[in-house]
């Protein structure tokens, strides 16, 4: 059996690969490449940092990989709306990407909640 862990540790591995496979599509200008830069760091750090949250030191040090983890999630989702809003991309994976980065916010948010208790 598969653990929880394991499952999202993959989700957001390849949540990451899939946003930059993404950005490679975006076209250069200036302003584009404000937010390529914004979204490459943001998006990989979600996984980078669940990745470290499990071999965090303590409960304190996991609880603040987890809240890096939501804080990431929450901009990559915001610099992925605007690419949408803004007209950057038309691409059916920017909608994938905006509705994985919601979820994976809220999947955060709730490990957040949970820990808290």
């Amino acid at each position: 059996m598969v653990k929880k862990e394991d499952d999202l540790r993959k989700r957001t591995f390849e949540f990451a690969v899939e946003l930059v496979k993404f950005l490679r599509t975006i076209k250069y200008s200036k302003e584009n490449e404000v937010m390529r830069y914004q979204l490459a760091k943001s998006g990989t750090s979600i996984g980078a940092n669940y990745e470290e949250a499990g071999g965090a030191f303590s409960k304190d040090d996991f609880k603040y990989k987890i809240a890096i983890c939501y804080k990431e999630s929450r901009e990559t989702n915001y610099w992925l709306r605007i690419m949408k809003v803004a007209e950057i991309s038309r691409s059916k994976k920017l909608d994938y990407l905006i509705s994985e980065s919601f979820e994976l916010k809220k999947i955060f948010a709730s490990t957040m909640t949970t820990l808290r208790k």
